[in-house]
């Protein structure tokens, strides 16, 4: 058995209506560790282990430190995350409750990695939080579960940081022959490298992660996701903070399920009425995760005014 699970597809009756279109969640916010990340890296975590590997180090910003540290404790292999200053202390003591060995460096995620993969030792299996092959291919599944649920969507809408789900997602459209199905990729200003790389055509760094939402907190995203994004229909989304954090609130009001700003960059793209949707009548949204993030945690950034 696989370490995710099959997660829920259901037509949104609340964000239907505010869309004026067919608004089709696929919840993986219900994950066992929290978020999509499982998909990919227990698929890693799983290859890693029949390969021998004695130990797992990964550098996160928060969801995939929770899915390695899920999937060691599971294979029963010892794990060692690395996570920046940025990330929530509710994330860091989910990673600890799994057992893992957590380790807090830099303040941003580039410098939690380069000592991430500084401490690879010859039986360790390093897990890279959305730029390998073995997660996309995982990730992938989550496309395979909605074609087998015999819904094609004329658009899908996900928010991006390093790129691991668009790349996922990218590859199970192709595997079910649904290329034409294009991607609306959100971001949140701050976080928004797809964006203005796209612009500018070129894979840019960002100077720094400026944005709340730290799970998107990649300065760059991966060579594959950029490649896919000049192969792809894409449409490119950049929201606020405060839009994030106001779909999210408005997002467990309707459906009893609280995700972090990551995910509502997405759902602000289907609250606030893009002009992207327009055409598209069934819309297929992931919902990527919201373990990282409590109600404590919204209140800080409502405080320092992001959610005014």
């Amino acid at each position: 058995m696989p370490l995710h699970i099959e997660t829920p597809l259901l037509e949104s009756d609340p964000l239907s209506k505010t869309a004026g279109r067919r608004i089709w969640l696929k919840l993986d916010a219900l994950q066992p560790p929290g978020s999509f990340k499982i998909r990919g890296i227990g698929a890693a975590c799983e290859a890693y282990a029949r390969q021998g590997r004695r130990r797992f180090i990964s550098s996160s910003g928060g969801n995939a430190g929770i899915a390695v540290a899920y999937a060691g404790r599971k294979l029963s292999i010892p794990v060692v995350v690395v996570v920046p200053e940025t990330t929530t202390e509710r994330a860091r003591a989910l990673i600890r409750e799994q057992g893992a060995e957590l380790i807090v460096h830099g303040a941003a995620w580039h410098e939690a990695n380069a000592l991430a993969q500084s401490m690879l030792g010859e039986d360790d299996a390093f897990l890279h939080p959305f730029d390998d092959a073995l997660l996309w291919q995982g990730h992938a599944s989550l496309i395979d579960e909605v074609a087998g649920a015999g819904m094609k969507p004329d658009a899908v809408v996900l928010s991006v940081g390093g790129g691991g789900l668009f790349c996922g997602v990218v590859e199970g459209l192709r595997r079910n022959a649904w290329d034409d199905v294009p991607i609306i990729t959100a971001e949140t200003m701050g976080a928004d490298a797809l964006a203005r790389s796209i612009a500018a055509n070129e894979r840019i760094a960002l100077d720094a992660i400026t944005s709340i939402a730290t799970s998107l907190g990649a300065r760059q995203v991966c060579a594959q996701a950029f490649a896919l994004a000049g192969q792809h229909p894409v449409h490119p989304v950049v929201v606020s903070d405060e839009a994030a954090l106001r779909a999210c609130t408005r997002f467990l009001d309707d459906h009893r399920v609280l995700v972090e700003p990551a995910c509502g960059a997405s759902l602000a793209v289907v609250y606030d009425r893009s002009e992207v949707l327009d055409g598209f009548r069934n819309v297929l949204v992931v919902i990527c995760g919201g373990v990282t993030a409590d109600m404590a945690q919204f209140d800080r950034w409502r405080r320092r005014g992001a959610g005014a």
